[in-house]
């Protein structure tokens, strides 16, 4: 039996499920999320709990099993909390700034990206070298947060670039003088 999957997910106060015709659709403080899900794991909700079961030992049903499980829980959190990834920019010059209804990022290119999230990720830039990127949806926080970071990742020799707020950057050593 999955370790992950056999745990019961608790439902916080004030988040409610549903489960319907292969559809769980939760909905909470923040707003509300559905997922479809296999009809070979039996999801009930009972005494503020969401319970999983699998019908058979297929090594495809063991694996959706914890993972609907994982999916459900960031539901949950998502609904009551909220996601939040924090980006870092370091670099001479580079710097973030909302314009309009999208982000605009000088990154040291000949033109400035511009960076239109989707309707359900709210970007905030509180200084010019951050960016926090949240939203009810774990997978499209991250999503967007790793889209922003690809427009210019951390180089290994000055650590410039884009990086995850705590991110450690492995430093190459440069060139050494000759002779």
């Amino acid at each position: 039996m999955s370790r992950i999957g056999r745990k019961p997910v608790e439902i916080k106060k004030g988040v409610s499920v549903e489960i319907q015709n292969g559809t769980i659709k939760v909905k909470g403080p923040k707003g509300e999320l559905t997922q479809t899900y296999d009809t070979r794991i039996n999801i009930t909700v009972e005494n503020g709990q969401v319970i999983l079961t699998r019908n058979s030992d297929d090594k495809r049903v063991r694996a959706l099993h914890g993972l609907y499980r994982a999916l459900i829980q960031n539901m949950i959190i998502g609904v009551s909390e909220g996601y939040t990834k924090k980006l870092e920019i370091v670099g001479v010059g580079y710097r973030a700034e909302w314009k309009g209804r999208g982000l605009q990022l000088a990154l040291g290119y000949s033109h400035p990206i511009f960076f239109i999230p989707p309707q359900d990720v709210k970007i905030e830039v509180p200084a010019p070298t951050n960016i926090v990127v949240s939203g009810i949806d774990k997978q499209l926080v991250g999503q967007v947060a790793a889209k922003i970071r690809s427009f210019r990742p951390p180089e290994p020799y000055k650590g410039k670039g884009i990086r995850y707020e705590g991110e450690q950057i492995i430093r190459k050593a440069g060139k050494t003088a000759g002779k």
